[in-house]
């Protein structure tokens, strides 16, 4: 019996250490230094994609943003074009609060987005109201900014529901 005790131990302990993961405090001291405000001032082109939970690529697109900062308060105005020739269109409006945190909104956000900055990575959690097909699904990202230089920044996201990982989203963003 304690045999078994102790198999069942050993064998659940990767899965318990797979789901402590980074902390953006991880990366505090890691540089150039990411300022939000300053980064997303002005325009920002991305290109991108999404990946199934296979990995096949599923979409591509292109993001042109015009961003402006009015003290703590900004905008990210967003226009995405993808593969298929589909247009979206996302206003975000975030603002700055102590500590390197951030909260945000969008119209198709539910609820408010949080997030937090330390050294080069910006952590960015939220729930996504994503049409599909002809009906809209509530889905959470968990979005990882590092930036690279004063010029670039990549971005991965995982896409889940229920926990469930439903794929990512991969973006390199330019500025200027």
């Amino acid at each position: 019996m304690k045999r078994r005790g102790l198999i069942a131990a050993l064998a659940a302990a990767p899965l318990a250490a797979g789901c402590a993961g980074p902390s953006v405090a991880d990366y505090a001291a890691e540089r150039p230094l990411l300022d939000l405000a300053d980064y997303f001032n002005g325009r920002v082109t991305a290109h991108g994609l999404f990946t199934d939970r296979s990995g096949r690529i599923v979409k591509r697109f292109a993001v042109v943003m015009q961003c402006t900062w009015q003290g703590d308060e900004g905008v990210l105005d967003e226009d995405f074009t993808y593969s298929d020739g589909t247009r979206q269109r996302r206003v975000w409006r975030l603002k700055k609060l102590a500590d390197g945190r951030y909260s945000g909104t969008a119209d198709d956000v539910v609820g408010t987005a949080a997030g937090q900055a330390a050294g080069n990575a910006f952590r960015w959690q939220y729930t996504l109201a994503l049409p599909v097909d002809g009906r809209v699904y509530e889905v959470q990202f968990d979005d990882w900014m590092v930036l690279m230089d004063d010029k670039v920044m990549l971005n991965k996201a995982v896409m889940s529901k229920f926990g469930v990982r439903l794929g990512e989203v991969t973006l390199a963003f330019v500025k200027g």
